[in-house]
């Protein structure tokens, strides 16, 4: 049976009780382990001084920072249900999100509270607590919130003598409620996704086997924690075997982030795959569009000093300790990835979702197989629901990842599950005799061509994002018709005028049209004067274009 993630923190925190657990980049601000069992435990206060009991929902809603992990970590170790709220949301979206999934208390960054406290704030919520110093921004009226001499005051009542290791056990039962995760998802509204302690903990003990951990190696967290790509990937696995995070407590610009890498030295990076394109195509794409380069890329000799000499590069730009390179929540772009498996970069691609928590595929990186998912990760089935010729359908998924359903949603829990008990992906694969999981594109993406045909508009996407001055693209339907929606790379056209882009579309089109089926041909390309919506794991939102 897996083994609940707390009780590996708590191994951890006996074991480095003074070494560093978590820090805010360029913040003075800093957790040990102890001192993070230690905070877990005052908040425990906090609810018991609350009336919050076991199983109450507790909202929390703030960028990434040491104080949102605290929170988060002591909601689960009190056996509270976490209500993880992405903090892009509109605080109309947030203050309707606390009335749904009936919180008692939230936990709120400056930044979010800028806004929500401009709201109506929901009856069920009895206070409001700062993710920056923990004290009350808001106190409904009737409730007793002890100030901070009244807190120290009943936490050394409960603890009389300072805290050792050997006072620390945190457990929960982990077929109990623990999450529920409200995300946008790229095809509609919002659904609160209620995860057990058992999908966490499986997630975790995944990560732990998959990309083994030294204690007090380091890592960048730079997605947000509110999704489940960067909670379990950033936060939870990485902590349950001794990680020193250190967040990014501003929005991530390049710059920033660069410099975090050369100072962290991360033995992993997590990230999503428009950072990864980003940086090949600032750094690699110039380099390697030299003739020279692209004369000796294949010269047996001359080809590994080259290919190793860019792979020292890459891993230098990361910090010079990474050992595993981590893509998941999307596609990648098939030449940026086949560039990095020709170098030999530590590079898996995930697959996931999260209703799954997020784990469904994965490898580590010396078994990563091109243009796949992975293999379906420990404790999970996967299963392709009714194949075409080409061995095509749905994905469907089993195990001890999935989701126990959604909250106060028993339609769309219905909805989601088979009748025999697997979970509908929504997304179109195959697996091959390996079981390596090759996604296709989403059900709801698919088009039907004229006779018949299965059209994969993300497919198209790859190949026309690989033309000269996309940066991004989007197929969508019009009358029958594909069109393609285009927003250009500024790095390139910032001074071309709106004629010269749309010449190099037009060429751009007559290439794209070569490369793929004449079922499948595009009509025409239409230039954005802006970028795509994304959503948080840097999906494009399909359903706001048509």
């Amino acid at each position: 049976m897996t083994k609940h993630y707390l009780q590996y923190l708590t191994d951890v925190m006996v074991h480095q009780w003074n070494d560093a657990a978590l820090t805010d980049y360029s913040e003075d601000h800093e957790y040990t382990f102890g001192e993070l069992a230690n905070q877990m435990l005052r908040l425990h206060v906090l609810f018991e001084q609350l009336g919050i009991k076991p199983g109450d929902k507790i909202a929390l809603a703030g960028r990434n920072c040491a104080n949102w992990a605290v929170a988060y970590l002591a909601i689960a170790a009190y056996e509270g249900v976490c209500v993880s709220i992405l903090q892009d949301f509109t605080a109309e979206d947030i203050a309707h999100l606390l009335e749904h999934s009936d919180s008692e208390l939230l936990f709120v960054g400056p930044y979010v509270w800028n806004e929500l406290q401009h709201q109506k704030m929901p009856k069920g919520i009895k206070a409001a607590v700062s993710l920056t110093d923990w004290t009350a921004l808001y106190v409904r009226k009737g409730v007793a919130m002890p100030d901070q001499k009244a807190w120290d005051e009943a936490f050394k009542a409960k603890y009389p003598r300072p805290l050792t290791p050997e006072d620390i056990y945190f457990s929960a039962d982990a077929e109990k409620l623990s999450l529920i995760n409200y995300t946008s998802g790229s095809t509609g509204s919002p659904k609160g996704v209620m995860l057990n302690g058992k999908s966490l903990s499986n997630n975790v003990e995944v990560g732990m086997k998959v990309l083994p951990v030294e204690p007090g190696q380091r890592i960048v967290s730079m997605l947000p924690l509110a999704h489940m790509f960067g909670q379990v990937c950033e936060l939870l696995y990485p902590l349950c075997s001794g990680t020193h995070i250190f967040f990014l407590t501003k929005s991530p610009t390049p710059s920033i982030l660069l410099k975090a890498m050369k100072d962290v030295q991360p033995y992993l990076v997590v990230t999503v795959p428009l950072v990864i394109e980003k940086i090949y195509k600032k750094n690699l794409d110039p380099l390697l569009s030299k003739w020279v380069i692209r004369m000796f890329w294949y010269t047996p000799i001359i080809s590994s000093i080259l290919k190793s000499r860019v792979k020292s590069g890459l891993r230098s730009a990361f910090g010079g300790k990474l050992r595993y390179f981590i893509c998941g929540g999307a596609a990648i772009n098939p030449i940026v990835e086949k560039c990095l498996m020709d170098i030999h970069f530590p590079l898996s691609i995930g697959y996931g979702m999260t209703e799954c928590g997020p784990l469904i595929g994965g490898n580590p990186p010396k078994y990563f197989k091109a243009r796949t998912g992975g293999v379906p990760v420990m404790n999970m089935d996967v299963k392709i629901d009714n194949p075409n010729e080409a061995g095509i359908g749905e994905i469907l998924v089993k195990g001890e990842n999935v989701m126990l359903g959604y909250y106060k949603n028993p339609e769309a829990t219905s909805a989601a599950f088979t009748p025999d008990g697997w979970l509908r992906t929504g997304d179109l694969g195959r697996l091959d005799k390996k079981k390596n999981i090759y996604i296709k594109g989403r059900c709801k993406t698919m088009f039907l061509g004229a006779s018949g045909q299965n059209i994969y508009p993300e497919e198209i996407e790859d190949k026309l994002n690989n033309q000269e001055a996309v940066g991004e693209s989007l197929i969508v339907e019009r009358e029958g018709k594909l069109v393609a929606l285009v927003f250009p790379d500024e790095t390139l056209t910032k001074r071309m005028s709106l004629e010269e882009i749309q010449a190099i579309m037009k060429s751009n089109l007559e290439k794209l049209n070569r490369l793929i089926p004449s079922y499948s041909k595009v009509a025409g390309i239409e230039v954005q004067d802006k970028p795509f919506e994304h959503t948080p794991k840097k999906s494009i939102k399909r359903f706001l274009y048509k």
